[in-house]
């Protein structure tokens, strides 16, 4: 029997000359895969076609948008995930959605191999093949553009050499990658740090230096979940696409960072993810409100390891499983309407209502009525501060300067 690859399919030029080029390579047969993680761009059908017209076997397409909203973006917004404290994690969330598929087909095919489209100086090689390792050890996986140098120029040569139905005019001076959690370009100029990105680089935000009216959005969670936007109840996509369209008319969510690769290089990247940051704003505003300070401290840990993990193509690691668990019990109580006026780039919260609130008025007020007990806070100072009281007496009985500059 002749031997299967499954190969994470596009439709673009050089997954769609991949499935050739891997024929040639090991005599395998190809099966290709596409999943929809609402990237837009062409029908799936299409697509389908395409990959057997460029001569794949079998072809499947998994429309997996919900799936990717619920399972892996939310997640994301209950855990306010961001790497380096900026990104929120655009294309690291989707290729664990997309190894699900490809793990998926190849148990179906009866296939030993997976295959992928990246290059070897990206994180996604790491993401992909790690994943696949932890859901089914057994497959081996393959890179042709790492693995058997299929550059772009080959890709081309061989996609004209076989008149692939594929077209390889059009070359974009950037790498970018989208889904509707947002989208990330790099290369062309954008690789000289020095220069400014051009208006032409967006596509889900509008420039946010453009004189327009604010929007005033209220967002209701539950348990940590969009459920409402404005009073009209939403899934978790709906709520997602609804922030990119009116957020992203505000130019929220525009991001050019230099951030820390896995494999070990500074890479400049541009993101623009206007849902994304509206919704990871807001909860964690509605999380000031409902959890209490010792856990709220230590999610914040949490959630910096959590963003790290899943960034480096951890997904399905042991250690990623253990904090889901704990994200989503300290979401347990965050319930409520957080409203914010988006304009010029921003959003910024300016209001807060929930029945799960640990605000108190009465505590929290200094006019008539305030019920906190002013006179229990010097004998708490004195208990509080004792122990950094004690060390400096003993240093300044051992002649150690304290700071003073004395």
């Amino acid at each position: 029997m002749t031997e299967r690859v499954v190969l994470a399919y596009s439709g673009g030029l050089d997954t769609s000359v991949a499935i050739g080029w891997i024929a040639e390579e090991t005599g395998a047969d190809v099966i290709a895969v596409a999943v929809d993680v609402g990237q837009g761009g062409e029908d799936l059908d299409v697509i389908r076609k395409r990959a057997i017209a460029c001569g794949a076997v079998e072809a499947e397409v998994a429309d997996a948008k919900d799936e990717f909203a619920e399972e892996y973006c939310l997640p994301a917004i209950r855990a306010n995930a961001l790497y380096m404290d900026r990104y929120p994690l655009v294309s690291a969330l989707s290729r664990p959605a997309i190894v699900k598929h490809l793990v998926a087909a190849a148990r179906k095919h009866g296939a030993d191999t997976v295959a992928h489209g990246c290059t070897g100086k990206g994180n996604d090689q790491v993401r992909f093949e790690a994943g696949i390792s932890s859901l089914a050890p057994e497959l081996r996986c393959i890179a042709p553009v790492r693995d058997y140098a299929m550059t772009r120029d080959k890709a081309i040569a061989f996609c004209e050499a076989n008149s692939l139905p594929i077209a390889t005019t059009k070359k974009s001076p950037y790498s970018i990658d989208q889904n509707v959690f947002g989208r990330a370009v790099e290369t062309g100029f954008l690789e000289d740090i020095w220069n400014a990105p051009i208006e032409d680089v967006y596509e889900y935000t509008r420039n946010p230096a453009t004189p327009r009216e604010p929007d005033e959005v209220v967002i209701s969670f539950h348990k940590g979940v969009p459920v409402a936007v404005d009073g009209q109840e939403v899934t978790v996509l709906e709520a997602i696409q609804l922030l990119n369209v009116r957020a992203g008319a505000q130019g929220i969510g525009r991001i050019d960072m230099v951030e820390d690769r896995l494999v070990g290089i500074k890479s400049r990247e541009i993101y623009e993810a206007p849902g994304a940051i509206a919704l990871i704003t807001a909860h964690q505003e509605l999380e000031n409100v409902t959890v209490e300070r010792e856990l709220a401290r230590y999610k914040r840990q949490v959630e910096q390891r959590w963003g790290e993990l899943v960034y480096d193509g951890l997904w399905f690691s042991p250690l990623k499983r253990a904090l889901d668990g704990f994200i989503t019990e300290a979401n347990e109580h965050v319930t409520g309407d957080i409203r914010m006026v988006m304009h010029g780039g921003r959003a910024v919260v300016n209001g807060r209502k929930s029945t799960e609130s640990l605000y108190d008025f009465n505590l929290a007020t200094y006019d008539t009525g305030d019920t906190f007990d002013q006179s229990l806070s010097k004998g708490f100072i004195e208990i509080f501060g004792m122990s950094s009281k004690i060390a400096a007496q003993r240093h300044s009985r051992a002649g150690h300067d304290l700071g003073l500059g004395q």
